[in-house]
């Protein structure tokens, strides 16, 4: 079994139940952050981006984007897919880390406080507190709250993969779920949870003016995003 979240999502794993989830996810997910640039030039850093498949749609929408991942793997995969993008860098969290002051607008973390400790956190706020702009915004997305469950997680998935199309892959994907170490690892590691209080003293210590979004990024209602102001 692996021994950490950074190992885990550094190899194949059964977090996406089919080609048809996977697409579908990076493909709504890519949409929702190109929304969120302020203007056709800004610079943006998708922070813990994964597999980023749709990542020429936000590249449309900005000027320059860096997509930043922990994996070695998913880096190299990263760099081959994009190597026609001159828009689009890839970088590891310790070249975000030397990014200069302020040069960047928007900043997007979704689906990555879970898999940090604490520090790790508090960390990754400095960096983007100094990297973004007078007025530029870092979204930090699908945080879990104390209360929510896997349970919850696995009726989202299934209420998406009806409305998407995939729902018998969903509930065989569920199971394989079950024996998979993924569900060892949530239980060995456990995911970091916030509450909305928490999360917003949190922002506040770092230096944000920061508010809770009226929805979180991606299918999962259940969860939190917040939307901080430098």
């Amino acid at each position: 079994m692996v021994s950490s979240w950074r190992e885990f999502w550094d190899r194949d794993n059964p977090i996406y139940v089919n080609d048809r989830h996977k697409a579908r996810h990076y493909a709504g997910l890519a949409e929702e952050i190109a929304a969120l640039v302020p203007h056709p030039g800004a610079a943006v850093l998708d922070h813990g981006c994964g597999e980023a498949l749709s990542a020429d749609r936000i590249a449309a929408a900005c000027g320059r984007l860096h997509l930043c991942e922990a994996s070695p793997r998913q880096r190299a995969a990263l760099a081959a897919r994009y190597a026609d993008r001159p828009g689009i860098a890839v970088l590891a969290p310790d070249e975000v880390a030397a990014l200069p002051e302020a040069s960047l607008d928007l900043v997007v973390a979704n689906s990555l406080a879970q898999y940090l400790t604490p520090l790790e956190l508090d960390a990754c706020l400095a960096t983007w507190r100094r990297t973004l702009r007078p007025g530029g915004r870092l979204i930090l997305a699908d945080v879990i709250p104390p209360q929510l469950g896997a349970a919850a997680d696995a009726a989202a998935l299934l209420a998406f993969a009806r409305r998407d199309g995939f729902l018998l892959a969903a509930l065989l994907g569920l199971a394989r779920t079950v024996v998979s170490d993924y569900r060892s690892l949530r239980q060995h590691l456990g995911l970091t949870r916030y509450g909305e209080a928490k999360i917003l003293a949190k922002l506040t210590d770092a230096g944000f003016a920061a508010e809770r979004m009226p929805r979180n990024l991606g299918h999962n209602q259940g969860r939190m995003a917040f939307v901080a102001t430098v």
